[in-house]
């Protein structure tokens, strides 16, 4: 458990119990809500669900975990931030804490943007997560201090935060690929999760070596730091034990384990970086004395994407024929303009090599539209490559243009900048391409089921029950008006990003089943589904009839 101080006499006697939590932005950030939220449970505080104080109940504090990756996150953030100093206001609330990217990032503007805000933590400091809550007294060296002001919590970078916790640092950096890097000291365990019981995000690594030049993530999170083997088996294994049957593996550049602690991947590919990080985690399975589990692949980078990767994707135990891998375009100039340090034709060979080495595999990606500089033959080859490659699941970006970014220079060249029209424009004609692969895709799944035959045709798949869904089952082919609707998954859908599947089924599901379905129907992106024992059980009535 990471190390904190325990709470003043003085703020032993404010009255402060509960803690209502927001989350913002992606897994990464989840993750260190979860911790923090743990952190505040095992000091006696009790956790409260945000809606509670959206409904006008008494809370005593509000922490909002912000995202400052974009300016569309940044006002998301400071929209609730300034929701809750309003509760404060009117007395419903008492102290309001803001934590995360936006903190790192806009340090010294956030008073000016949200006055009100009673304390501050930076993306180096959650352990410090009570006593701002409790309202301790914090030494303050990003911002002037003041004797009424609001306290902060903000270290400079992960060298900086490990000293000041006492951690040996002579000799480490954070300097990203010398392999004398300080790495993920921090401990993500003992967390309260925020996920359904049945799967997790375990992070693998903080911080990204890479210099995309429209990226803000090394200037807010550091350079890379890849979490210790040991540590990620022990956190896989207390996740597990507390009911992970899906594991995600989450990182800014899952595809650099390793490189930062002198770990990463052999010249050879023998050993080390994510070949063994993913060995290291279906492990974790079998010391837990667990056969079955999902383990899968987040945040890969492309450029070092190597073959014995892909092997050990096809090989590894448990790690299932998908991967989320942001390409974020395919014309080489912007592919050179954005320093992707990559080329559309070694895009298009890996997207080729993991297909053929990874039976069933399932590619998801994003891309950026309207990045400066994009000129329509760029747009058109990246359609095009769109069409060429049939992904499973695309997501698309307008450009955003981030204030100390290399890019968000280029916007300002009236040259370079895309009309917020070409972008929009842009962006939808990219969606339309891959909405028509994928409806195709759905369709032709769906087409292999024959109602009058329900055993013997339609594609069988495992399918990962997420949830009850209130309303009944429509009415669909191949599938009856009685029992209920489960939301869930197959192998190819990742949670909250990707589509989903329906699963009709007779019998009441829970959460976290794997259930063996045939898929019956399609519904835009997403598949309709009926256990396989429905199907045999509807076709012995028949017979007995």
């Amino acid at each position: 458990m990471a190390s904190r101080s325990k709470s003043s006499p003085a703020s032993a006697k404010t009255d402060i119990s509960t803690v209502a939590f927001v989350s913002l932005g992606c897994p990464k950030n989840l993750v260190d809500s979860e911790k923090m939220l743990g952190l505040l449970a095992e000091d006696g505080l009790t956790p409260v669900a945000y809606d509670a104080a959206e409904a006008g109940d008494q809370v005593d504090v509000i922490v909002i975990n912000t995202c400052g990756f974009l300016e569309a996150s940044k006002d998301e953030s400071l929209g609730v931030i300034k929701e809750s100093i309003e509760r404060k206001k009117t007395g419903q609330v008492k102290r309001v804490i803001v934590a995360g990217c936006l903190v790192q990032r806009h340090r010294a503007a956030m008073l000016d943007w949200a006055p009100g805000i009673d304390a501050m933590i930076g993306v180096f400091d959650r352990d410090r997560i009570v006593a701002a809550v409790r309202g301790e007294t914090a030494a303050r060296k990003s911002l002037p201090a003041s004797s009424d002001g609001p306290k902060y919590w903000i270290e400079a970078n992960a060298l900086t935060a490990a000293k000041t916790r006492g951690h040996e640092t002579t000799g480490l950096t954070v300097n990203g690929k010398d392999g004398k890097g300080i790495g993920y000291f921090e401990d993500d365990r003992t967390r309260l999760r925020l996920t359904p019981r049945h799967y997790a995000y375990l992070r693998i690594s903080e911080g990204c070596n890479q210099n995309c030049t429209f990226c803000t993530i090394p200037s807010i999170r550091g350079k890379m730091r890849s979490k210790p083997l040991r540590t990620i088996l022990d956190e896989a294994k207390e996740l597990i034990a507390d009911g992970a049957f899906e594991l995600h593996l989450i990182g800014q550049d899952t595809t650099s384990y390793g490189d930062d602690i002198g770990t990463g991947l052999s010249p050879d590919g023998s050993r080390g970086g994510l070949p063994e990080m993913l060995r290291t985690v279906s492990r974790a399975y079998d010391e837990m004395g667990v056969s079955d589990g999902w383990i899968r692949l987040m945040y890969a980078y492309p450029t070092n994407f190597s073959k014995a990767c892909i092997e050990a994707i096809a090989k590894t135990p448990r790690v299932l024929p998908y991967i989320d891998i942001p390409l974020q375009h395919a014309s080489n100039a912007m592919l050179k303009a954005m320093r992707r340090n990559t080329t559309a034709e070694h895009q298009a060979r890996l997207m080729d090599d993991l297909r053929r080495m990874i039976p069933g595999m399932s590619i998801r990606t994003t891309f950026i539209s309207g990045f400066p500089g994009e000129t329509e033959r760029d747009h058109q080859e990246l359609v095009a490559f769109i069409k060429q490659q049939k992904f499973d699941a695309v997501g698309v970006f307008e450009y955003s243009a981030e204030p100390g970014t290399p890019a968000g220079t280029m916007e300002k060249d009236a040259k370079l900048a895309v009309s917020p029209e070409d972008k929009t424009r842009r962006r939808e004609e990219v969606m339309a391409a891959q909405q028509e692969i994928a409806f195709a895709r759905q369709t032709a799944l769906a087409a292999e089921f024959d109602e009058n035959r329900p055993t013997s045709t339609g594609r069988r798949v495992d399918v990962l029950i997420d949830a009850p869904l209130a309303t009944k089952g429509k009415a669909t082919s191949g599938v009856s008006k009685a029992g209920g609707l489960y939301q869930g998954r197959t192998a190819a859908q990742a949670p909250q990003i990707d589509s989903v599947t329906f699963v009709h089924s007779r019998k009441k599901l829970a959460p976290g089943e794997l259930i063996r379905c045939a898929i019956v129907s399609a519904d835009g992106y997403d598949l309709v589904a009926q256990p396989v024992d429905d199907l045999e059980k509807r076709v012995g009535l028949k017979v007995l009839g």
